[in-house]
């Protein structure tokens, strides 16, 4: 870990923003403990009172957790993630659904114009380890196999903001959906059907064929969720 000496102007700014940066480029990931005080002080070439503020800005801002006797924690790797987890909480698995379904059409749009050999490659993979999760009966091999395609999916947009906003909804999603797959009784051979059809459409770059797919196999998830608003 290499920190930079800290100059007199905005010490606190300065020590928080490298800390920040420590912990948005994964050099400190979520659930890390971070150094001692006197450590970061040390390597900042700055008080502790200081490496203390920078902390306590941290923390406001979500990125950091004090846990009084233990220590600090990651508990987010950017502010963007945070903000947008705390905004989840206000908004209820209803409205955080309805954007990710708006997210992942766009994204299967996108995906079927920028996809590259390898995306399409880890895509196939992915389908193939949801199928023998399939015939297997091995529903937490599936919901595994099915997010693992979901990012692949997303990341074939190559559109890195959307990657990000649709990583955060799908964390505050997951649980739901993982009730949904274990304990609702979703068809996993439809929402297969419906995964295979979308990966057609991207492969053959069908942007709109695509965009129906994804609408497809989230309409029968939508119907899993309590008293939804609206019909989407």
């Amino acid at each position: 870990m290499n920190l930079q000496h800290a100059s007199k102007y905005s010490l606190v700014e300065q020590a928080a923003g490298q800390l920040q940066a420590l912990v948005e480029s994964g050099a400190w990931p979520v659930g890390m403990r971070i150094p001692p005080e006197p450590e970061l002080a040390a390597q900042l070439s700055v008080s502790r009172g200081t490496v203390r503020e920078a902390v306590r800005a941290l923390a406001h801002a979500g990125l950091l957790r004090v846990r009084q006797g233990d220590g600090t924690y990651v508990c987010a790797d950017s502010t963007l993630g945070s903000a947008l987890r705390q905004r989840i909480t206000r908004s209820g698995a209803a409205e955080t659904f309805e954007v990710r379904y708006a997210l992942e059409q766009e994204a299967a749009r996108l995906a079927a114009i920028r996809k590259s050999a390898a995306d399409l490659e880890l895509m196939r993979s992915c389908l193939d380890q949801c199928r023998k999760a399939i015939r297997a009966e091995d529903k937490a091999a599936y919901i595994r196999a099915d997010l693992e395609f979901h990012r692949a999916l997303i990341a074939a947009s190559h559109n890195s903001l959307l990657e990000e906003l649709y990583r955060h909804m799908t964390e505050a999603l997951q649980q739901f959906i993982d009730v949904s797959l274990e304990e609702k009784g979703v068809n996993l051979v439809l929402q297969m059907e419906a995964h295979e059809q979308l990966y057609t459409a991207i492969q053959n770059k069908d942007k709109e064929e695509a965009a129906r797919a994804v609408r497809l196999y989230l309409q029968t998830a939508w119907a899993q969720i309590p008293s939804p608003p609206d019909t989407i």
